[in-house]
Parts: C-alpha cells; sequence; structure tokens
C-alpha cells in the first residue's frame, strides 16, 4: 500500500516536471510581435481562491493560493497549493493539503478552459461512535470551463478521476471562483 502512495506521489512530480519543460520550450518559441512583455515577472499572475461554508454543526474553511504564467494570451500554466478544513459535528473532520499544476486556455477573452492535475493528502478523524482515522493521498484531474470578465472566472469542473465514496470529495461536480492579478 506504500508503495501505491509513493507511486502516485512520484507520477505527480514526473507530470509536473513534463509541463514545465513544455512551457518553456513554448516560451522560446512564442511570436516576436506578441504584445506580451517579453521579461518573465511581467507575464506572472498571482491569486487563487478562498472558500468559506458554515451551515448546521457543519464548517468548510479553504485557501487556494496560485500563480500563473501566460505564455501567450491564450494559454497559461501554473502551479497552486491547497489547504482545507472540514468538521461535521458529531461525525468526522479532516484536513486536506497539497499542491496543483494547472493549465488554462481562453479562445476568446470571455471564455476560460482549465485542466487542473491536484496531489492531496487527506486525513480524516472520525468521532464517536464510530472512532477511525484514515490518511491517504488523492489524485484529481479536473476538466472545466468558465466565464471570464477581468481579473475573475466563474465555472464549474468536473473530476474525472472522481470515485463514489471518496472521502476527499462528495462530487466530481465542483464550482469555482478564480482571481488573478
Amino acid at each position: 500500500m506504500k508503495n501505491m502512495h509513493r507511486s502516485s506521489f512520484l507520477d505527480f512530480y514526473l507530470i509536473l516536471t513534463a509541463v514545465f519543460i513544455t512551457v518553456s520550450m513554448s516560451a522560446q518559441f512564442q511570436n516576436k510581435n506578441s504584445n506580451l512583455p517579453s521579461d518573465f515577472w511581467d507575464n506572472v499572475q498571482f491569486g487563487g481562491g478562498v472558500g468559506l461554508s458554515l451551515g448546521s454543526g457543519y464548517t468548510d474553511i479553504s485557501i487556494s493560493p496560485s500563480a500563473i504564467y501566460n505564455v501567450n494570451h491564450y494559454f497559461s500554466v501554473g502551479l497552486g497549493a491547497q489547504y482545507t478544513y472540514t468538521k461535521l459535528k458529531n461525525s468526522y473532520s479532516s484536513n486536506l493539503y497539497g499542491g496543483s499544476i494547472i493549465t488554462l486556455f481562453n479562445p476568446l477573452p470571455e471564455i476560460q478552459l482549465s485542466a487542473e492535475l491536484e496531489q492531496l493528502r487527506v486525513n480524516v478523524t472520525g468521532v464517536s461512535p464510530n472512532n477511525f482515522k484514515n490518511n491517504f493521498w488523492n489524485t484529481g484531474l479536473f476538466i472545466g470551463a468558465g466565464y471570464r470578465s477581468n481579473n475573475a472566472t466563474v465555472g464549474v469542473r468536473y473530476n474525472v478521476l472522481y470515485k463514489e465514496n471518496s472521502l476527499a470529495y462528495n462530487t466530481a461536480f465542483m464550482p469555482f471562483v478564480r482571481f488573478y492579478f
């Protein structure tokens, strides 16, 4: 079982390395007539999202900072981090943390398509009468689409690796709000 977790973790970093090699090569072949500045840091945007959900005995708090590099006006690639705390009173609490790589494609200024590979460590603790602990790695591959206006994008994404009865997510579809400045 431990080898499976290491393999999943190693696969994530191999994919991450491949994406950055691809981005570096793409940036070298970027059209010189582009309106984007040639300085690397001028093409970097920072942002991400925060979330808060409170209900009857339920708490969900998340923060997910990220940074993207604009390869050109249509394509961006970046890295993100995530932390989520969830608690259902008299049932369980969980901590999820990890990272992701994201690619964004804007075929039109208002439309944003995305693909995101996410690797999270999930720590779940149940409370009485069913005391339990479950710690594992969860990999998600999200394909999304959203409406973009200025620095914000609102949309939905679908986890193609979703497994029913997963302790990481309760559904394959997830709405999102993304900000980059």
